[in-house]
């Protein structure tokens, strides 16, 4: 079969997509997979196909290739976009610059559109075996996905069954001209050392070494998906509603991740932590054991790269972003009628009538009464512990004040002073993306 007629079949669930957007870096693999879609499109109907090139400034000789691909482009009758960047210094220069590239292709899609890659077999092996040999989980070792999400559209990589050398064989069949990356030949970067001396090596010995790691890779992938049922079914049990709904925070009822075996809690955890942030190393799991077997009381804290998972009582809260800083000082409510900005900690409403006098606005410090109902004067302190709020939203909590009568506490109806009626303190928190907040 034909490499036009595979791709073709590859793309067919995708064949009403909005619009298809290719990479385009001028090296062969792009080339060859802009040109098979043109000539596809000569024949058959398709999404409109246009292309992006990534500049990245990173040697002299890169000038040139925009004006490559716009040459191939002209010639194929498809629009290109040529975008700058400038990648940051960093431990890892090709991990800078591949955040560079796609966070430049994220701009330009749209969502039910797709960017099209052109990832190959041999790039699947290749990213198993370096996966393999960091000591990678099942999810690492799945290798490149087919598609996934990308901003508001999503990444396709239609041609992950085909081979190098078949990409070559079809780029001169068509005469096509390409441009080659000096870096490539560096093997100082880790994965053109596995290109240039580790997989040819072991091409060597086997011949079908590429091949058969990629189908690995593939039943990788198929376990992978297998695994985040199981987590999704684990984490439904477990994604009970709590009292407080009014934080927008991530959060879990512990005691059905408790009744799992130990890598099913740790498989249902990792897809739960997955989007929030990156994954620890196998021996920093030691932690989530202590967070989960701490005595009831406690109120333990396991520290990841993108935040900080919580244990209050029976749950699991997941902080980050502003949640992460602690808030303090005095506010003057002199329109309260209108929301109070709070600074790094949302927005204050107060809804009804509210108390006459002048108001102010401040944190917990300690030793807070409140005069209640029924009650009489009571320890504020003791009152937020009554309430079962989880600790780290205690410190948070706008506190309402006339002189130095404390009026109520907010999100908390119970918790207002005797004799005050009519109104009612709202709080919104910030949310754990600081974008966001």
């Amino acid at each position: 079969m034909s490499l036009e007629s595979r791709l073709l079949i590859a793309l067919t669930p995708w064949r009403h997509a909005r619009a298809w957007r290719v990479g385009l870096s001028g090296g062969l693999d792009s080339v060859v997979l802009l040109r098979a879609l043109a000539r596809l499109a000569e024949k058959e109907v398709l999404p409109p196909i246009s292309a992006i090139h990534v500049h990245h400034g990173l040697q002299a000789v890169a000038d040139d290739w925009p004006a490559h691909c716009q040459a191939l482009c002209d010639e194929l009758g498809v629009p290109l976009i040529v975008e700058r960047v400038k990648v940051e210094q960093g431990a890892s220069l090709e991990q800078q610059a591949r955040r560079a590239r796609y966070a430049a292709f994220e701009k330009h899609l749209e969502e039910g559109e797709f960017l099209l890659t052109a990832q190959h077999r041999d790039d699947q092996a290749e990213t198993l075996l370096f996966r393999l040999l960091r000591g990678a989980g099942v999810r690492g070792l799945a290798g490149i996905p087919a598609v996934r999400r990308l901003g508001r559209g999503s990444l396709l990589r239609p041609l992950l069954d085909v081979s190098r050398t078949e990409l070559e064989s079809y780029a001169r069949e068509q005469g096509l001209q390409w441009v080659e990356d000096p870096s490539n030949g560096n093997t100082e970067f880790a994965r053109n050392f596995m290109r240039q001396r580790v997989l040819p090596m072991l091409a060597e010995r086997w011949p079908q070494a590429s091949a058969n790691l990629a189908r690995s890779a593939a039943h990788l992938a198929e376990a992978e998906s297998l695994l985040n049922e199981m987590a999704m079914q684990d984490l439904a049990l477990a994604d009970v509603s709590t009292a407080f709904d009014w934080l927008p925070l991530p959060s879990l009822q512990l005691e059905p991740l408790r009744k799992l075996s130990e890598p099913r809690q740790r498989n249902a955890l990792r897809h739960w932590l997955a989007p929030l942030t990156p994954m620890p190393d196998s021996a920093h799991w030691a932690s989530w054991q202590t967070l989960r077997d701490a005595a009831g009381d406690a109120v333990p804290v396991w520290r990841l790269g993108g935040g900080e998972l919580h244990r209050c009582g029976d749950r699991l809260w997941w902080l980050s972003g502003l949640w992460l800083h602690t808030v303090e000082g005095e506010m003057q409510w002199s329109v309260p009628t209108q929301p109070l900005v709070l600074p790094g900690n949302g927005e204050l409403h107060l809804d009804g009538l509210p108390p006459v006098g002048s108001l102010r606005v401040t944190y917990r410090r300690g030793g807070e009464r409140l005069e209640l109902a029924m009650r009489g004067r009571r320890d504020l302190k003791r009152l937020l512990n009554e309430s079962a709020l989880p600790p780290f939203v205690r410190s948070r909590l706008p506190l309402l004040w006339r002189g130095d009568e404390l009026l109520g506490v907010a999100n908390l109806p119970a918790l207002v002073r005797t004799g005050e009626q009519g109104w009612r303190l709202r709080w919104i928190p910030p949310t754990n993306d600081p974008g966001l907040s």
